[in-house]
């Protein structure tokens, strides 16, 4: 593989498994709010991993499962299923300018934890490129730390 099909799968690739966490509207709030660290990680075919600190209030709660739209991709779950602790996912993921991508996924979700695995069917150079992905999280705090404080530099 070329370096610019690596590069472009280690940007992609994390990102689709991050998007991959995916829900209705829901009757109850499946995660709870607070401070959580999430991981995103491709498992094969090149593996990558990013973790961070993000805080999620109860009003994101539906957007962070629900793989909102972000600058780079965009998602669609026509199959969506998340109730008792579990999440089952059928769709599609692009970028502005890509064809859709196939994503499917599984796991599983406690108020304080969330795990999906994930299987992506990327194209490169004109080969589908099975890719297994996971993201995972856990709760470390009820509340957010505050935000650092600009110094005026």
């Amino acid at each position: 593989m070329d370096a610019p099909k690596d590069h472009r799968m280690k940007l992609v690739l994390p990102a689709l498994a991050a998007l991959a966490v995916a829900a209705p509207a829901f009757a109850e709030t499946p995660i709870a709010p607070g401070y959580w660290e999430t991981t995103s990680q491709v498992i094969s075919p090149i593996p990558t991993k990013k973790t961070e600190k993000r805080c999620i209030r109860e009003e994101d709660v539906e957007k962070f499962m629900g793989g909102a739209p972000n600058r780079h991709y965009t998602c669609t779950y026509p199959t969506r299923e998340v109730a008792g602790g579990k999440i089952r996912l059928i769709g599609s993921c692009k970028t502005k300018n890509s064809a859709p991508v196939p994503v499917t996924g599984e796991g599983v979700y406690t108020r304080d934890s969330l795990r999906l695995d994930a299987r992506i069917e990327a194209k490169l150079g004109g080969m589908t490129v099975p890719v297994r992905a996971r993201t995972s999280g856990k709760r470390i705090g009820d509340t957010c730390p505050a935000p650092p404080v600009s110094d005026g530099r």
